[in-house]
């Protein structure tokens, strides 16, 4: 069992350590759809803080509800998931190849096991459906008008995001991510 006095952890971190101060955790480790590997690891009401860098297009609707009740439980009254997903709505045709359910080309490319591209609306209500209260931070609108809300990195990097992703450049969007923080009520 972990203990830690602010315990922040970071779903599925892969090859990248932007939040050094984060428990950085794995799939083989920390399933978000197994909730025994959560009660093997975590107390209920512990966590401080959780972080999924386009990790819930893996899931399905219904298991993105699933495991965001997951971490619901385990979230301490007033914690948060900052999740970032692709976005649905982003108007750039050549994104949505790379993005698509099932993804563009062989089995190894990264987007070959999304599931599911969301938008606002969807990535809300299944937030929502889990207990939370969601906050928009970036994404862009069913006219594909984009949306920023200014957000603390400190509180969660996202990379693939507009201030921080090297694709955009010069005030012009090359990635976008949906992000959002899902917090549970105090």
């Amino acid at each position: 069992m972990i203990t830690q006095e602010k315990l922040k952890i970071v779903i599925g971190a892969g090859e990248y350590n932007n939040n050094s101060t984060w428990l950085q955790t794995q799939e083989t480790e920390l399933n978000l759809l197994k909730k025994g590997d959560w009660e093997d690891k975590f107390t209920k009401n512990s966590l401080e803080a959780i972080l999924a860098e386009h990790v819930w297009e893996h899931l399905t609707y219904e298991e993105g509800v699933k495991a965001a009740g997951i971490c619901f439980e385990f979230l301490k009254n007033g914690g948060y998931v900052r999740c970032a997903v692709p976005d649905g709505f982003f108007p750039d045709e050549d994104y949505q190849l790379g993005v698509q359910v099932g993804g563009p080309g062989p089995e190894d490319h990264p987007a070959a096991s999304h599931k599911i591209v969301h938008n606002y609306k969807t990535v809300t209500s299944m937030f929502e459906e889990a207990g939370f209260n969601v906050a928009l931070l970036e994404y862009c609108d069913e006219a594909g008008k984009f949306h920023y809300n200014d957000w603390d990195e400190k509180q969660g990097f996202i990379y693939r995001s507009k201030r921080f992703d090297h694709r955009n450049k010069n005030e012009e969007l090359g990635f976008v991510s949906l992000i959002v923080d899902a917090v549970k009520p105090l």
